[in-house]
Order: C-alpha cells, then structure tokens, then sequence
C-alpha cells in the first residue's frame, strides 16, 4: 500500500470519517484539503439502489451546471454544409463531416463532446467501436443529436453535463474545479443531486440513494448525508 505524503496526511486529519456531511460543509471542506499545484478536478460519486441491468431501472440523463464545469469543453460538430454556420458561431470548436470522420476512423479522438444531426447518425453507426467506449457516441436522450445545433453547442459550452450509472449502481460526475468557490460548488452539486432525484425510476425499490462523496482529483472523499429528499 502507497505511503501518504505529507499533505495527504494533514488533508485526512481533516476529515471526519464518522461524520455525513452536508453538501455545503463537504465543499467548503474540499476546497481546504485540495492542494494540489494544478487545478483539480471536482467529483461527486452517488451510488443509487437501482439495478442498472434492467432497462427500466437504468438512470441517465443530462444537467446544465449552474456555475459551468471549470473546463473548456472541446465540441466537435458534425453537420451538414448548411449547418456548418450555425455551428461555428455557437462556439463549436470543429465544424465538418466527412473529413472529420475519416480522422475519426483513423483514431483521432481529441474531443469532449460530438454534437450532430438526426440525419447524420446512420454514418456515426460503424463509428461505434470508437466512440462508443469513450462517452463520446450522441444521444438523442442527452440533446447530442438535434436540429437545433446551436443550442446545443451553447449549452454544452455553457456547462452542460450528461451522466449515467455505471454497471456498478454508481453515478460518477465532474461538477467544477477546485478553484471555484464553496458556494460554487454547492450548487453545482445540488442541481445535480436535484436532477438525480427526478429520474427515481418507479421500479427502483428501497433506498433510492444510498451514498454520496465528494473528492478532488488526489484528495481523500468526504462522505455527504444521502437524506436529500
């Protein structure tokens, strides 16, 4: 097992693993054992009683981040020509189609988010293989696949998240920086944990939400009170 460094040590002391903290005491408890040179990651982790093997118990969905995410999110548009204007003045960062995905069969990955139209999708298909593993397929579920690209690219670039549990019941998120303020990271947790609360499926049975911690990218997690509802 990895020894802990100095400042890892003194952040652990800090933490009172006995104790469910509020969201609002657990941010601004982040921001003091986050120390790291650069500018961390913030992520919340809630662990729900559903099982994910069920179709209708699988929780996904989409949230727009009150304070954004911190990170300048890499938008690739692929529309078609007379689309290609209205993408780029929403702020996309790579306008195009073919040649973008022949760079996209090629390997070149190099995006957070891939924004297209309906009538695009039937040429995304064998790009499965790709995409796919790495979060970046569209979804009509997440706004991704639209007539109204403009939107999307805006919202995406103004915060937009999307999230799904895992295999193992577990909502991972990115909701901000460590440079944000307690306030700021707040509320992007709650608006996330909020919408979480809407997509209870009506199967799901039981504790609904059973954990929540909060970390930064090297710093110890800090256990959050689940009793949100």
């Amino acid at each position: 097992m990895a020894r802990l460094t100095r400042k890892q040590k003194e952040a652990v002391a800090k933490i009172d693993k006995t104790k469910l903290y509020s969201v609002d005491e657990a941010s601004a408890l982040i921001k003091e054992i986050s120390n790291e040179k650069f500018d961390a990651s913030v992520d919340l982790a809630v662990r729900l009683g559903v099982d994910p093997r069920k179709a209708n118990q699988m929780v996904r969905g989409v949230v727009s981040l009150p304070h954004g995410t911190g990170k300048d999110m890499k938008v690739l548009a692929l529309v078609t020509p007379d689309k290609e204007a209205e993408a780029k003045d929403a702020g996309a960062d790579y306008v195009g189609l073919d040649e973008y995905l022949d760079k996209i069969k090629g390997g070149w990955t190099d995006v957070d988010v891939i924004i297209t139209m309906p009538s695009v999708m039937g040429k995304l298909g064998p790009l499965g293989r790709v995409l796919g593993p790495r979060g970046l397929m569209p979804n009509p579920k997440t706004g991704t696949v639209t007539m109204d690209v403009a939107k999307a690219v805006t919202e995406v670039k103004a915060g937009k998240i999307d999230f799904k549990v895992d295999k193992t019941g577990i909502v991972h998120a990115a909701i901000g920086k460590s440079s944000f303020s307690a306030d700021k990271i707040a509320g992007n947790a709650q608006e996330l944990l909020s919408t979480l609360m809407k997509l209870k499926p009506t199967t799901a049975k039981g504790v609904y939400v059973k954990s929540i911690a909060m970390s930064s990218t090297m710093s110890p997690s800090v256990a959050i009170n689940p009793k949100i509802d």
